[in-house]
């Protein structure tokens, strides 16, 4: 019994290991490998991400709340000479807060919160923004992620470099074989990106501007690398 299981074990393996491979039709006189590439670039946009939240007796003044807690922000962005327009609201809503202190749940107000994502290509206005909305109460957290606009050309670039390096893989194995590498004749691309986000600020650790530099002055942002893996069947000569 226990070899039987083994030897299920070993074929299991292995077909998960097949599983796992990409499927190709390989013919005679073809080559096949695969290689990783990347690209790195500094980061053109940074996005700005906050909640506006307030909570009150009813739903009514919670909405009214919000509203001008949200004015608030709009008049923040036209002193740092942004169009309010370019701000993105990701979520909206309106729910009840209750009080899960007694045995028997308690409804002690509603909150308005909404979620809003501000994108900048002037670093330099990430500083005076993220203060003043600290300093202004309508923000519970902050955070701030580097990206790329163009992540469709930084992509483009990670496959050209990963199919180079397929490719010279592919030609110091043939040569290796007494081959020569003829033309390409399938491929695969998978393409990933880093994405990292700066911690969250909370509003109780904001200070004042003139008391001391923004928690991003002077610090360079982090390059935004793309990866790419491309699989490659080429035929032989």
């Amino acid at each position: 019994m226990k070899r039987i299981f083994l030897l299920f074990v070993l074929l299991l393996s292995a077909s998960m290991l097949v599983a796992q491979a990409p499927t190709v039709n390989a013919a005679p006189n073809t080559l096949f490998t695969g290689a990783d590439g990347k690209f790195e670039s500094a980061p053109d946009t940074a996005l700005v991400q906050f909640n506006i939240s307030a909570q009150a007796d009813n739903a009514k003044a919670a909405y009214d709340l919000a509203s001008k807690q949200a004015e608030q922000v709009r008049q923040i962005m036209r002193d740092n000479a942004i169009d309010p327009k370019t701000a993105q609201i990701n979520s909206y809503s309106i729910e009840p807060v209750y009080d899960w202190k007694s045995a028997k749940r308690k409804l002690v107000g509603y909150r308005a919160s909404t979620s809003v994502t501000l994108k900048l290509k002037d670093f330099t206005k990430i500083g005076p923004i993220t203060q003043q909305l600290a300093d202004a109460a309508v923000s519970e957290s902050q955070s701030i992620t580097y990206t790329l606009d163009s992540m469709d050309d930084a992509k483009s670039k990670a496959v050209e470099d990963a199919y180079r390096r397929a490719h010279a893989s592919a030609q110091a194995l043939a040569k290796a074989a007494g081959r020569t590498v003829g033309e390409l004749s399938y491929a695969s691309v998978d393409t990933f990106e880093n994405v990292r986000p700066m911690a969250p600020m909370p509003r109780m650790m904001a200070m004042k501007a003139e008391a001391a530099p923004a928690p991003t002055e002077e610090f360079t942002p982090q390059t935004v690398t793309v990866t790419a893996h491309v699989n490659a069947l080429f035929n032989l000569k």
